[in-house]
């Protein structure tokens, strides 16, 4: 009995231990079961997580493709703009434009239809460039785009695109003018304003328009718009120019036609002025003569009256004479019937000859003469006619420089001639005059001028002389500040043929 005991005990402690054990496993297995789940779940959340980063891979790989076709897409479509701005760069005539815009360069950009339109000078549209629209069609386009789209486009952006959304009503507008639903519309806008339209469709679904698309054919009709509006202006320049050269050729005809009809009358007028002064000379010499004889009175005594008017009238016969002689010498030298002498002569002693003739004129006003004039200047000229020149114009600055005053009498060699400069302090010549000065019979109105009488031939003479040798001749003055004659005189020979 006490032997079953413990076998029953001692299998009662092993059935124990046995369940202890198997308890044990079984914990064991239940925190590992725990442990694989928590795993799977890992591995099923690193799953998850690999699966977004492979779906964002795609994405981001289709989006990569589809903007390096996009970016390929504009940089054919810019080198295809870049050959449509040269060629349409290096015309300036309008109708060359648009005949330079190759169809094959408008499908590489994806375009199946495509015109251009420019306005007329009623405001109406001109169809410049057409791919892909019958004649038939063009006209419905054209009267469509008058009455219903051209009211519509004021105040809109420059381009409508079927791919911006934008105007709704005026997309559908266009599309059905067109016939397209797939389209730009671009402004042709230059400096002066609105100049044309330019429309470009894609039928093929393929070839969408994009905002790509949008940014070429604003380059492109930026491009035409310049060209136009360079092919305007010169056309406008040249026009310009045919009118001005049509002008200058007229004008050059009148002015030739009024030349040879001044040649006719300065002729006319040199031929009678020198007829007449041939016939007053006779008569004149005559009335001299008797004059002279009375004055003399050798054909008896005369009162004391008679023989102040017989004086009066003696002195305005040499009066006359003087006149006579200035206004042949005149006539004389335009007509070429004086010989002139010339010869190389020193300048400086030409001067101080003229001087000394008029010293009496100079010591009654006590007028000072600076004298700057080197000893080697020398001068190619006829000695008797350059002697009136300096006499007409230092006579001039004695008759309108007042007592105690000074004239500056200098030369100098500029440009191989002599220029020779006369300069007073005297009344001086209103700006007004200067232009008349060498004017013939003219004379400055000024208080000497009405005291003392003269021709107004003086330096009218003086003008044909200096001409004559080749030179020029020139006034600078003020009213109260004096003037300033300048001469220009040939040093040799060689230098006088040099300035024909």
């Amino acid at each position: 009995m006490f032997v079953m005991s413990e076998l029953f005990l001692l299998g009662l402690a092993a059935s124990l231990f046995s369940i202890i054990c198997l308890a044990s496993a079984l914990v064991i297995k239940i925190s590992q079961i725990r442990e694989l789940r928590e795993k799977t779940k890992e591995l099923e959340k690193s799953l998850e997580e690999m699966d977004e980063q492979a779906k964002l891979i795609i994405r981001t790989d289709l989006e990569l493709n589809k903007t390096q076709e996009e970016l390929d897409k504009k940089i054919s479509g810019l080198y295809i703009l870049q050959k449509i701005s040269q060629a349409v760069s290096t015309t300036l005539q309008e109708e060359e434009i648009f005949k330079r815009i190759e169809k094959s360069y408008l499908e590489e950009l994806g375009f199946t239809k495509t015109i251009f339109f420019t306005f007329d000078r009623d405001k109406k549209l001109v169809v410049k460039l057409n791919y892909g629209y019958s004649e038939e069609s063009l006209e419905k386009i054209k009267k469509d785009l008058d009455e219903k789209v051209l009211p519509s486009l004021m105040n809109k952006p420059q381009l409508i695109s079927s791919a911006k959304n934008q105007a709704p009503e005026l997309k559908e507008l266009i599309s059905s003018v067109f016939g397209i639903s797939s389209f730009i519309l671009s402004l042709l806008i230059t400096k002066e304003g609105l100049c044309g339209l330019a429309f470009l469709g894609s039928e093929t679904e393929s070839s969408l328009i994009t905002e790509g698309d949008e940014e070429l054919v604003l380059i492109l009709t930026n491009s035409i718009s310049q060209a136009l509006e360079n092919a305007k202006l010169f056309e406008e320049t040249y026009r310009s120019h045919q009118e001005l050269e049509r002008k200058i050729e007229e004008r050059t005809r009148e002015l030739s036609y009024a030349l040879e009809e001044i040649k006719k009358i300065s002729r006319r007028k040199t031929d009678f002025v020198s007829a007449v002064s041939h016939e007053l000379r006779t008569p004149l010499t005559s009335i001299k003569g008797y004059t002279s004889i009375l004055l003399s009175e050798k054909l008896g005594g005369l009162p004391k009256e008679v023989k102040e008017r017989l004086e009066r009238m003696n002195r305005h016969c040499d009066e006359l004479v003087g006149l006579i002689n200035d206004l042949l010498d005149l006539s004389r030298i335009e007509t070429g019937k004086i010989k002139f002498e010339f010869i190389c002569q020193k300048l400086d002693l030409i001067v101080s000859d003229i001087l000394e003739l008029l010293s009496p004129q100079i010591k009654e006003k006590n007028i000072k003469i600076e004298l700057n004039i080197e000893r080697e200047i020398s001068v190619f000229v006829d000695r008797a006619q350059i002697n009136r020149v300096f006499i007409n114009i230092i006579g001039n600055a004695l008759k309108f420089t007042p007592e105690n005053s000074r004239i500056t009498i200098e030369a100098k060699e500029k440009d191989n001639v002599v220029q020779v400069d006369i300069s007073d302090t005297g009344i001086g010549i209103s700006e007004k005059d200067l232009s008349f000065i060498f004017d013939e019979f003219y004379r400055v109105d000024n208080p000497i001028n009405q005291k003392i009488k003269g021709t107004g031939l003086g330096l009218s003479l003086v003008k044909s002389i200096i001409e004559a040798h080749k030179g020029k001749i020139w006034i600078e003055s003020k009213i109260g500040e004096g003037s300033k004659f300048s001469f220009t005189l040939p040093k040799d020979e060689e230098t006088k043929d040099s300035n024909r």
